[in-house]
């Protein structure tokens, strides 16, 4: 019985972290270049139960008979997240920029020790700052194959593969990257990710699109069925943990007044 209340029990647990993901994503449904997050679960290993019997005439004592396996339930094994191309929406903005295929722009970010690091985003929603640098909504700096990018006044006109013109005149082209293996790319917050040690970045193949922004990934249905069938679930789980600890009082109670 107290099995059943720590499987019941994990059971809601995981469920509870499946809704957090799928409610970060609803609220992510109108960012510019969201990609959406699964929950990737995982078994416990299963154990063999056995049944110990005595022999009554004595020849035998203790013999042990295999009954099965048994589970303790699911766990959270991993947060996937899926990088599907989302829709290209229309913005006639000068420095509104999406990427037609793979690939990520590169953004450089002060870390915690005040340190520049490079991250990468979708997310092509940039701005020119007071001193005439090319920003994210955040205010980070994009990063050029000069570093910076630094953008005189005039007309701003960006081809297919990053480079960038001022009046006709070739001010920088933007660094454009992606990964052999997406998976080694880890979220950080404000729509930008940074990549582990293992990631090995290779060529941008994909397009770069001027005055249009790529759209969430996100299947707001899709989510929303998945957030109603795990609260059934839950409720499932708790039905099992009421009557778990029920029968244990009761069986407690019983064997108390013997």
């Amino acid at each position: 019985m107290i099995r059943g209340l720590y499987t019941a029990g994990l059971g809601m647990i995981t469920q509870m972290n499946k809704m957090d993901v799928i409610t970060n994503n609803l609220a992510n449904v109108n960012t510019t270049g969201y990609k959406t997050d699964n929950v990737i679960t995982k078994t416990f290993s299963e154990e063999l139960m056995n049944k110990v019997e005595s022999n009554i005439e004595g020849a035998k004592l203790n013999t042990i008979n295999s009954i099965g396996n048994f589970s303790y339930g699911l766990s959270v094994d991993n947060i996937n997240t899926n990088f599907a191309q989302g829709s290209l929406k229309n913005t006639n903005g000068d420095l509104d920029l999406a990427i037609s295929g793979d690939g990520f722009f590169s953004i450089n970010k002060m870390d915690n020790d005040n340190n520049q690091l490079e991250t990468y985003t979708r997310d092509g929603s940039f701005s020119i700052s007071s001193d005439g640098r090319l920003i994210t909504k955040d205010g980070y700096e994009v990063v050029g194959q000069n570093g910076k990018i630094i953008l005189p006044k005039g007309i701003i006109s960006i081809s297919n593969n990053g480079e960038i013109y001022v009046d006709g005149n070739y001010i920088d082209k933007i660094k454009l990257v992606d990964f052999q293996d997406k998976g080694e790319l880890r979220k950080i917050g404000e729509n930008l990710y940074t990549t582990t040690e293992f990631a090995n970045v290779q060529d941008f193949k994909g397009d770069v699109k001027q005055g249009y922004l790529e759209t969430s990934n996100v299947n707001s249905v899709k989510e929303m069925v998945e957030m109603i069938n795990l609260n059934r679930i839950y409720e499932a789980n708790q039905k099992v943990v009421t009557i778990q600890d029920t029968i244990l009082g009761k069986a407690v109670s019983e064997l108390a007044g013997k």
